[in-house]
């Protein structure tokens, strides 16, 4: 069997992202022919036709729209492998990364982030925005360099990760209220009237469900997006919010925090990124930042 023409997949991969035989020769520096012929051949290759005409324009087939992001990522790989090392000078780079975490991740890591990166390279700035929920299409895109979350079903399966942050739920309520003194049951954190926490509006999460064995069962009284929401309703009422502990760290200062009275829902934090970015050596570097100030913040 005659070995693929590897130079088919940056043909590919232009012709999947762009839809059209035109405006891919043009990006290619191709004629209009030349790119037709060389989609014949894909098609041979492949044993598909790829795009196929709909009314004036072309339309990706199944197989195609199967392969666009495996054949994106073999692409972007080759390049991270051909593309010379170059040493990095942090003192002369000048750089804008763009960091999206929950709220409380800003507060009690941003600190000595920023702090760290100052020394480091003066000509860096990073822009904290709010994660609002769990796609990988702000990674994909490159409008996020690096991302901290929860590992889950939406996120991409090209997306890296590494384990950062092991975090536990733990109760929060205002200084003086009746949860602040005593020992804390099941039964007596149940009793009270309670903050869900659900970006999406949930009434029910983890925390229920670890009640379930206990035959209990909170009165959810309002449902907030946020954890600083929920701790700041917290400190001035007598509602209870269960939040991350590390996560929350400053967010719950001059308030009574005590562990749950039972098996507390852990989650562990990872720092994501999109592989184009491993072989970045500004990018390399910031990770490690992030790494060690979040491992030393214990």
């Amino acid at each position: 069997m005659a070995k693929p023409d590897l130079n088919l997949l940056v043909t590919l991969d232009v012709l999947l992202a762009e839809g059209s035989v035109a405006r891919a020769a043009q990006r290619l520096r191709l004629s209009p022919s030349a790119m037709s012929r060389a989609l014949a051949r894909l098609r041979e290759t492949t044993g598909d036709p790829l795009l196929v005409r709909a009314g004036r324009g072309l339309v990706p087939t199944p197989r195609a729209l199967e392969l666009r992001e495996r054949v994106s990522l073999l692409v972007q790989d080759a390049e991270a492998v051909l593309r010379p090392a170059e040493k990095l000078d942090l003192n002369g780079l000048v750089r804008t990364f763009t960091l999206r975490a929950r709220d409380g991740f800003v507060e009690n890591f941003g600190p000595r982030l920023i702090a760290r990166v100052g020394d480091d390279a003066p000509g860096v700035r990073l822009c904290f925005v709010e994660k609002t929920n769990k796609e990988s299409t702000s990674l994909r895109d490159g409008t996020v360099d690096l991302e901290i979350g929860v590992v889950g079903r939406t996120t991409g399966p090209e997306i890296r990760a590494r384990a950062m942050i092991r975090d536990r739920f733990i109760g929060v309520v205002r200084s003086g209220h009746a949860l602040s003194r005593g020992k804390i049951t099941p039964s007596r954190y149940s009793r009270g009237r309670h903050i869900s926490i659900s970006r999406r509006g949930l009434e029910k999460g983890p925390i229920d469900e670890a009640l379930k064995p206990f035959g209990l069962e909170r009165e959810i009284v309002t449902i907030v997006g946020s954890f600083s929401a929920a701790l700041a309703l917290t400190r001035a009422s007598d509602l209870i919010a269960s939040v991350p502990e590390r996560q929350t760290g400053k967010l719950r200062a001059g308030m009574h925090s005590f562990p749950l009275p039972f098996p507390a829902p852990e989650v562990t934090l990872s720092l994501l990124w999109h592989p184009r970015m491993d072989a970045d050596s500004a990018h390399r570097w910031l990770r490690g930042l992030v790494l060690h100030i979040c491992a030393a913040n214990r």
